[in-house]
This record gives C-alpha cells, structure tokens and sequence, in this order.
C-alpha cells in the first residue's frame, strides 16, 4: 500500500504522524510511505532520517495526499485540506467529529474511509490510541494551570504548591478517566491538594488507593462541584463520552462562584468542551477570560511537545497502521473489532452513531 504521512498545518501543531522507526516497520511489511518534506521537523525528526529507512520525501502536501492510498496523520484535515482527499482514501488521524459539523460534511462529500483514533476502544472500553494523548494533555493541563495562575498571565498570584507556611493551591479535576487522573498525579506532584471527581464509584475506589495523599476523590455531581468552586485555584476538565459531545458541566452561572483570577483548563474542547463558556483557542492564543475567569483551551495541548506526543503517539497507533496497510480497511476492521468501532465515515455515509446523531444526519452502520 502507499501511504502518505503529511505536514500538520493545524495552528501550531508540531506533531507528525509517524516517526521514522514507525516507517520503517511499514516498509519493512512491504509498503510504500511517501513523507512530505519538513513534516517531523518539529517533532525532531529530519527529513534524513525517513530517507535513511527507505520514505520517499514528497515536496507539497498536495503531492503526499494525490500519491496515497492511505494517509497516516495527527489532527483532522481543516478546510484547506477537504479538497485533496480523494473517494477510497483511508484517513487514519483524530478526528472528533461530533463537535465539527464542516468537518463531517467535508468527509462525508470527499467519498474517504475515515478511522478515527479516539473511537478505536478495547473490549474493556479503553481507547488505546487517545490514552497516551491523554497522558501527555493531563500533564500539561496540570503545568499550565499553575503556569496561568501567575498573577503576571492573568491567574490569582499563586504558586501551585505553596511553601512552608503558606497553603497549597487547590485543583479541581472533573473526570476521573486517563487526562483525569494523569492531571491529579501531575498537581499532586507539585504539591497542590487535588480534588479529582467521577460518576463511577469503583473508579473512585481505585482512585483512593492508587493516587497519591493529596488527591482526594468526590462523587460528581452538580451540587458537590458547585461546593468546591469558592475557594479553588484551578479546574481541570477532562470529561470524555467516546465520538460523542462532553457535557457542560461548568455554566456560565458557576463562574461567579469562583474568585478572579481562577484558571479553567478544558481539556475535553476537541469535543466541544466540558465548561459552557469554552471555545477553541491556539498555542499562539491560548487563553482568554469571561467574567474574571481564565479559560485555556487548546485544542491540541500534546502539540507543545510535539517529540514526545510523536513517539507516544506512534507506540500506540503503528500496530492498527501496519493492519489497515497490510489487510485493507475492511479486512482489517472485520479481524479487529476496536479497530471497527474506529470507522466513523465510509464512502459519503456516516457509521459511528454519535456523530450522526449530534448533527441529526443520517446514520448507517457499516457492512463487511
């Protein structure tokens, strides 16, 4: 199979989709991979070091897309690259389509297989290819809400983890999956008291016992979240519904419960967001306030550690790769059930029922 890996040209996104020892295990399975030119140099990988494996460096992007049978990417194609996805062409890439309605209409017209990385899920229900995104973003969530707490960026002055004789912040992390407790262990690391919520009570069992003393768990609801909002520092919202929108579980009406200067973190904004008052925002303007409040909400948080998310990334997705290369998607996602719950468009026709649901379109299971 040909397979194209082309350059990001999200907003500061520094990622690839493969680095060069990902490339290698696909030639070595036969296949062909067409890297465009510069597309890991932000990740630190030299267009050298994909040639020395055997990739063929392409110099636009419109080349790697014309080329291959399948592209192997990082974040969803935007606008300027609808018009270079062709009908047949297998998109492996996040895509978090239920909160980008031109998106979805873009991939339903452009005829393509999309496979996206944050349905693929486990029989357990774990999502293999969001969890070591979710490491590296509930990390960063925790260090750049200390960062914004800096009274010179907009927060309230305070140092995450106190002193001796002065308290330490409090962080409030709504959701207890993967982002959620990587952000708790990250917080609690630096010395804050961490308050870390969930609707599942064995997860909070599990929870109490594996995290750290300074991380405490609550039973989510409005009412215990709203209790904890009058003297905490930071809020961290890492809720996930898999291809499905996050819900609001800060409204605008609970800012005023906070005190100026506290910063939210929406970790969930490639889903629409978990706080009412979330909108998208970039590496180069990360944050904004409403009401006194300091919203970060990045939608491509691992970007600002682009080797690293680049290597963890590859680790997790090269397996699913080398399959829908070696088999074809179809054969590949008949042998692979948690690889079939990653098809989300196939052929114009929407197969992943939260997406079609969100934007009320037609949903139509795939055949095999």
């Amino acid at each position: 199979m040909r397979i194209g890996i082309p350059k990001e040209i999200k907003n500061n996104e520094s990622r690839v989709g493969m680095t060069p020892a990902g490339v290698a295990e696909l030639i070595k399975h036969g296949h062909e991979v067409f890297v465009q030119h510069t597309a890991g140099i932000g990740s630190g990988f030299a267009d050298e070091e994909y040639e020395a494996v055997g990739a063929k460096i392409l110099p636009t992007i419109e080349e790697t897309y014309d080329v291959a049978e399948m592209i192997v990417k990082v974040k969803e194609p935007i606008e300027p690259e609808y018009k270079l996805v062709k009908p047949g062409q297998v998109l492996f890439t996040y895509f978090h389509l239920a909160c980008d309605r031109p998106l979805t209409e873009a991939m339903v017209k452009s005829g393509a297989v999309c496979v996206a990385y944050e349905t693929v899920q486990l029989k357990d229900r774990s999502l293999p290819l969001l969890v070591p995104m979710s490491e590296v973003a509930g990390r960063m969530a925790s260090i750049n809400g200390a960062y914004y707490l800096q009274k010179t960026k907009g927060g309230k002055g305070k140092l995450i983890g106190g002193v001796p004789g002065v308290k330490p912040t409090k962080v409030l992390v709504l959701g207890g999956g993967t982002v959620g407790e990587a952000a708790a262990r990250m917080a609690a690391g630096m010395g804050a008291e961490v308050y870390i919520t969930d609707i599942s009570l064995p997860r909070l069992r599990q929870l109490d016992i594996e995290t750290p003393a300074n991380v405490h768990t609550l039973y989510s609801s409005e009412h215990n979240i709203r209790k904890e909002l009058a003297d905490v520092d930071i809020v961290i919202g890492s809720v996930l519904i898999p291809g499905d929108k996050a819900p609001h579980l800060i409204t605008r009406d609970m800012l005023k419960l906070m005190e100026p200067g506290t910063v939210l973190v929406d970790v969930a904004i490639d889903q629409g967001g978990c706080f009412e008052t979330s909108h998208p925002t970039t590496h180069s303007e990360p944050v904004y306030e409403v009401d006194g409040i300091l919203h970060y909400a990045v939608a491509n948080i691992p970007g600002a550690v682009a080797h690293t998310s680049t290597m963890a990334l590859t680790n997790a997705t090269l397996r699913y790769a080398i399959a829908l290369a070696d088999k074809g998607w179809r054969k590949a996602c008949k042998d692979d059930e948690a690889l079939f719950k990653g098809l989300n468009v196939v052929d114009g026709k929407i197969t992943f029922k939260a997406v079609a649901d969100v934007w009320g379109m037609p949903y139509e299971p795939v055949e095999l």
